[in-house]
């Protein structure tokens, strides 16, 4: 027996067996928390905290010590892929299933399972490639999506320039973001991010030029804008399917993102990627669609709450259980991953600090807006504004953090002198109880009764959470040493139980909602109908009316 093999069955001895249903109950806890806060902040920056913390908790609990040293890597990727789906409008389809009208109702069904399957297919995408992919490629990432997030920052404070900048481009005639309706801009393309997706491409194109190099993460990031394009351009512009008008198209872009994923793990042997990925998929559009009709039967008891506020947090667990089906189903598949050499070592604490200081900053920056709205903090201090307070005390932050990890370089600080995974557990339960905190502060001006429901029930959970990473976190399970497995049976399986559960979900959640609500309007949201003669969907609001 080799040496190698020696120390494999040492570890396969020794190794603390998996509690797995403290992990699927913490990832899917962590999910649900982070969901119900997303509602409060909302869009792509809301959606990165349930991905943050359903990646961190789920490693944390899977005992794989290798994925533990690369917590803030889950953290940041798990951040990203699960923000993209926020780009979606899906009120409207909701309202669909509420309307009673029973083609809408099953359309609405139908939509939500396929906005559920592509979110979670490129949240179960991001949280997938640091269980995959070595050190070298993981860490490429970061200097193409720097700059990428760089240029759409500059993008929204010059919003009208850069508009001017592209009609020109593009020979239209610019009208400002002041017009009467999105809908009157030449760029408006049916609402959709198609400038944000161009600039992304182009920053990568001039970053591979200046570079005079091409690697596998700006190749990535190329497959998802063509994808994004083509699946906007063919199903939106080519075929006119417009899921909700005149609601935004992003969905069609996010399903062509989904394919440009899918190709770009094909064609780079990233298979256990793509399972990954259709696996959480699935779950998300089981969980979205599933969510929604639990909602409406629960709502048939006349009970009034945030029935809201309740189908985001149940859709959040669903996702979470999806997240932690994912890990069980690779924790003995996927190999080993190494970080030495340690190249970019810049990237893990740029990814910690992404973690606890951007993903809280990009949401609870919002809270002064409502401060001031609510009257309980005035609009100006000693001559700046409250938001800017806001950002000098981040400001303050960011430069602190800044300073511990160099010292810490220079001389390791006893308070990080510990485990990888007692430093997990320090980054999930910072992050998680920094937004708990501070979406409890966003409705504590406006607090009532039915907010028990939301920041009580979040609040609960944490603490079930915070008990569950110190008590069941563990490391040494074994991983395996060999090559990936073959996990192409697994997609091929897992892409055909896509295809089933789409098709009967749509139509069993249809049968209950119409066996409970019949033609009755649920309420609880607007009446939007998508087909007939009493159709409520439109193009384009009619002059004197305010936008939908």
């Amino acid at each position: 027996m080799s040496v190698a093999e020696q120390q494999a069955a040492v570890v396969q001895t020794s190794a603390p067996p998996i509690t797995r249903g403290p992990l699927v109950l913490l990832t899917a806890l962590s999910l649900s928390i982070g969901w119900g806060i997303r509602g409060n902040f909302g869009h792509e920056w809301g959606a990165m905290i349930p991905g943050a913390l359903a990646a961190m908790a789920a490693v944390l609990l899977s005992g794989r010590d290798d994925w533990q040293r690369r917590i803030a890597y889950f953290g940041a990727f798990g951040a990203v892929g699960w923000c993209f789906g926020g780009s979606i409008s899906y009120m409207q389809v909701i309202g669909y299933t509420h309307s009673g009208h029973s083609p809408s109702v099953l359309y609405g069904f139908a939509c939500l399972f396929v906005i559920g399957f592509v979110w979670a297919f490129m949240g179960g995408a991001g949280f997938s490639l640091p269980a995959f992919l070595t050190r070298e490629r993981l860490t490429e990432f970061f200097l193409p999506f720097l700059c990428i997030y760089a240029v759409w920052i500059v993008h929204e404070f010059t919003y009208d320039a850069t508009n001017v900048w592209l009609a020109g481009l593009l020979g239209s005639t610019f009208i400002a973001r002041g017009a009467d309706y999105r809908q009157d801009e030449p760029l408006y393309w049916h609402d959709t991010d198609w400038t944000s997706v161009l600039l992304a491409l182009i920053t990568v194109l001039v970053l591979a030029a200046i570079r005079r190099r091409w690697d596998r993460a700006s190749s990535l990031i190329t497959h998802m804008t063509v994808g994004w394009w083509a699946g906007f351009l063919i199903l939106v512009v080519g075929l006119g399917l417009r899921m909700t008008p005149p609601r935004g198209d992003n969905w069609a872009g996010c399903v062509g993102m989904v394919a440009g994923l899918i190709v770009y793990f094909q064609r780079n042997g990233l298979r256990g990627a793509t399972f990954v990925s259709v696996l959480t998929g699935i779950v998300g559009g089981l969980g979205f669609a599933g969510a929604t009709m639990l909602k409406l039967v629960e709502m048939k008891s006349g009970y009034e709450t945030n029935w809201h506020s309740v189908l985001e947090q149940s859709y959040g667990l669903i996702n979470g259980l999806g997240v932690a089906a994912a890990t069980l189903a690779i924790l003995h598949r996927a190999p080993r991953v190494s970080d030495d050499p340690p190249v970019r070592r810049w990237t893990y604490p740029f990814s910690a600090g992404f973690v606890l200081l951007g993903i809280t900053y990009l949401n609870a920056q919002k809270n002064t807006e409502e401060w001031v709205k609510q009257k309980v903090m005035p609009a100006s201090m000693v001559g700046i504004t409250a938001w800017w307070w806001f950002n000098l005390f981040y400001i303050a932050l960011v430069v602190a953090f800044v300073l511990v990890v160099r010292a810490h370089r220079r001389k390791p600080l006893p308070i990080l002198q510990t485990s990888w995974l007692a430093r997990g557990q320090a980054l999930y339960l910072l992050l998680l109880w920094w937004m708990v905190v501070a979406n409890f502060e966003r409705a504590l001006p406006g607090f009532q009764a039915q907010r028990l429901v939301t920041e009580g029930v979040i609040t609960l959970n944490a603490i079930i959470c915070t008990v569950l990473v110190l008590v069941y976190g563990s490391s040494g399970s074994p991983a395996p040493a060999a090559s990936e497995i073959d996990f192409r049976p697994l997609v091929r399986r897992a892409s055909a139980m896509g295809v089933a559960a789409f098709a009967l979900s749509s139509l069993l959640f249809w049968g209950i909602i119409r066996v409970v609500w019949g033609d009755t309007f649920a309420g609880h949201s607007g009446l939007h109908i998508r087909f007939g003669p009493n159709a409520t969907v439109t193009d384009h609001p009619k002059k004197g009316q305010p936008h939908p």
